[in-house]
């Protein structure tokens, strides 16, 4: 019998996907098999002689059953192949919802973090603007207290005495009359509206004396009064006392701030003045040099060899916090 063998099919020489790549290996390895098999059937195969009966027809009979069976090994093989291909598709095709669903969620969180970036920026800028209207505002009503107090002067160190306390308008004329008596020999007003300690109750836990804050009908009367308070110590019955301007509480801590600078500043004879509302001016070089911020004047200080190191700004700042 002639020997027929199978045409081999051409190899795809390009890259395929996964699926084709393992078909065309399995239906491959199935062709070499095949034909190895046949030429092992050919030389197996049992000859045709006159003792045993054999014949061509016995030979194709054999060759057929071997081919079935064949047939029947490799249809198993492939449907297992298959099997297990399939599963790998399936979990491949899952693996891969999941990453779209992943990179779709991740596109997601992206997107809401650029949108709570963009919020976070524009209440930032809410924020700083709220802030800028706070200070202009506290600012306004801090000068609108201060014009308010602009007709009172505040007297520090005046005794608390009973004596004293109850007759606090005739105190002031007093301390007018030894203070600075040109003012009632001009003919000036120094009538009162009103004069009182602040606080209003006494803490037992301080020994100095409470201020007294006194309100002058005449704002030119208390301006002559503050100016001749700024050349020299006043004084009641003999003791001495302050006369300074009333100003808002905050602002007289924006000016309290100044104390250290200030007493170094005039032991230097730098002139110091603390103008409204807590503005620190001093005289250098032939020069006025006016600071609104402690940091401003340390800034200064520090550039100048004059000054350098004689203002200890850092302690100053430390005390008043």
């Amino acid at each position: 019998m002639a020997n027929s063998t199978e045409p081999q099919k051409p190899q795809n020489t390009k890259k395929n996907k996964k699926k084709g790549a393992t078909l065309d290996t399995f239906y491959g390895a199935k062709i070499q098999n095949t034909e190895q098999i046949e030429d092992n059937i050919k030389e197996n195969a049992p000859k045709p002689s006159k003792g045993n009966g054999n014949s061509p027809q016995t030979y194709e009979e054999f060759e057929s059953e071997m081919t079935k069976k064949m047939e029947a090994f490799w249809e198993e093989k492939l449907e297992i192949m298959q099997k297990k291909f399939t599963h790998l598709q399936n979990r491949y095709d899952e693996t891969e919802k999941e990453n779209q669903a992943l990179k779709a969620r991740i596109r997601q969180l992206e997107d809401n973090d650029r949108v709570k970036e963009q919020e976070l920026i524009k209440q930032s800028q809410n924020t700083k603007k709220l802030e800028e209207n706070i200070k202009y505002l506290t600012d306004k009503v801090i000068d609108l207290e201060n014009r308010g107090r602009r007709d009172n002067l505040r007297i520090i160190g005046l005794p608390e005495k009973p004596e004293i306390n109850t007759k606090l308008d005739m105190v002031i004329q007093d301390i007018i009359k030894e203070n600075c008596p040109e003012i009632l020999e001009q003919g000036g007003n120094t009538a009162t509206d009103r004069a009182h300690r602040t606080p209003s109750t006494l803490n037992p836990q301080k020994t100095t004396p409470r201020n007294v804050i006194a309100k002058f009908q005449s704002y030119q009367t208390k301006e002559k009064i503050l100016q001749e308070a700024r050349k020299r110590q006043f004084r009641y019955k003999g003791m001495p006392i302050r006369v300074t301007q009333d100003l808002a509480s905050s602002t007289l801590n924006d000016r309290k701030a100044w104390n250290m600078i200030f007493r170094k500043a005039r032991e230097l004879g730098l002139q110091p003045r603390i103008s409204y509302p807590a503005k620190l001016t001093i005289y250098f070089q032939g020069k006025v040099w006016a600071f609104n911020k402690i940091e401003d004047f340390q800034l200064f200080a520090k550039k100048r060899p004059e000054l350098c190191g004689k203002f200890d700004t850092e302690n100053q700042r430390a005390r008043n916090t």
